[in-house]
């Protein structure tokens, strides 16, 4: 009989991606959505925060709580910085690293504890075909980052920017579309820098990925501004694009900004960001609060900063630090509670846009339904707000247009 295996994934959408492609290469195996009855448990990790470390090494306690005889095996970007650590220790049966997910059939065969790391220099070649429990479908472009932020441990544990081929992507595409996808995300460690080595860019590729038969919406994962260029902006009006950018400023203190090693500035972010909005779209960034450096008088600066900002979304981090990157040699650390009352100002005052955005951008939504409970439907809209939805119908997986909702401080509501 088949062994049963389990997947766990922490972190972002690019490993959303990757579990995909290990469940598409299970040939001798039999997929479970219960730990509890699973043979092998497979943890596609994050370590993108300390605790994002945390979450994954409680979760492998939990596993050995709820069904000791499944072996644990850790893979992601936590394999590359504390994989070693975890099989040393006992704590996991095995250890692969991001290039070697398509072996992962051979690999789980594996009847003694491996640690197989592989290299930061692979390119995925499968072409998923089902998203498993999913409406909208996560679409790998690239992997890897050529920017050096000081705080980032990612460059090192997914390798520098490399592009997926076009022709991969396209054909990935046209197939999930076939099986009934119509909203793709596009997703990487950088997604902004798609095509730079092979003489693309991200401009180019949605073009192409629009004349996909099926395709209704391109979502775009998070860019850097300096990669938002003129033929990108082009593209704005486009109606297969979701009016949701999400643009990575990281702080809006340009002396931050310069401890942080980042190639954005304020000034330039601010007529990026309004020329946007201008146009109708929503705006996410993502945020780093209580990095080393960040005074009071910085911070209140920053914090005027982001009023002026026309933001609708925000992914905000309590700074946390990484080990081997520039940021945690440095000496001016912020308080642990000075920087939560910082991040709670800081998506307060975003969560209060985003309900002002809301009131105005409330009519003729177009909702893909990603799930539901006793009659009740959850979906985002095109400006990536979630729409909560009472139906007789069963519209689960659907693509429905909604003429008004209800705008309520903690979401949107209605009855379709």
């Amino acid at each position: 009989m088949s062994k049963k295996v389990y997947f766990k994934t922490f972190g972002c959408r690019t490993n959303q991606f990757d579990t995909q492609i290990m469940i598409n290469k299970l040939e001798d195996f039999k997929l479970t959505f219960n730990e509890e009855e699973a043979d092998l448990v497979v943890v596609n990790s994050c370590t993108v925060t300390n605790g994002a470390d945390s979450s994954v090494r409680g979760y492998i306690n939990s596993v050995k709580r709820k069904n000791e005889n499944a072996k644990v095996i850790i893979a992601g970007c936590g394999a590359h910085s504390k994989g070693k650590e975890l099989l040393d220790k006992g704590q996991v049966f095995g250890v692969f690293g991001h290039s070697e997910k398509e072996n992962i059939n051979s690999i789980l065969k594996h009847d003694n504890s491996f640690y197989q790391i592989g290299d930061l220099e692979h390119i995925d070649n499968t072409v998923v075909s089902e998203f498993v429990g999913k409406s909208r479908a996560f679409i790998k472009i690239q992997e890897g980052c050529d920017f050096r932020c000081s705080y980032c441990i990612i460059p090192y544990v997914r390798g520098n920017a490399r592009s997926l081929p076009m022709e991969q992507i396209i054909q990935q595409i046209t197939k999930l579309a076939s099986n009934g996808f119509g909203e793709f995300i596009l997703t990487g460690t950088n997604v902004g820098s798609y095509g730079k080595d092979i003489g693309l860019s991200i401009a180019k590729l949605i073009k192409e990925i629009s004349k996909v038969r099926g395709v209704r919406r391109i979502r775009v994962g998070s860019l850097e501004p300096i990669q938002i260029d003129d033929e990108f902006l082009e593209l704005l009006s486009e109606p297969f694009m979701a009016k949701h950018l999400h643009i990575a400023l990281q702080h809006t203190s340009d002396k931050m900004l310069m401890y942080m090693n980042r190639r954005n500035s304020y000034k330039e972010d601010l007529k990026l960001f309004n020329r946007i909005a201008d146009v109708g779209y929503a705006l996410g960034t993502d945020y780093i609060v209580g990095h080393p450096g960040e005074s009071d008088e910085l911070w209140s600066e920053a914090i005027k900063r982001v009023e002026e900002l026309p933001l609708t979304h925000i992914h905000a981090f309590t700074y946390s630090p990484r080990d081997n990157t520039p940021s945690a040699q440095i000496k001016d650390v912020i308080n642990g509670k000075v920087a939560k009352l910082r991040h709670k100002e800081l998506t307060s005052l975003v969560k209060q846009k985003n309900y002002e955005f809301r009131k105005t951008h409330n009519k003729n939504l177009t909702v893909l339904i990603e799930n539901s409970k006793e009659g009740i439907f959850r979906g985002y809209d095109e400006y990536y707000n979630q729409v909560v939805v009472e139906s007789q119908k069963d519209i689960e997986h659907s693509w429905i247009l909604i003429d008004s909702c209800e705008v309520k401080s903690e979401g949107n509501y209605a009855i379709y």
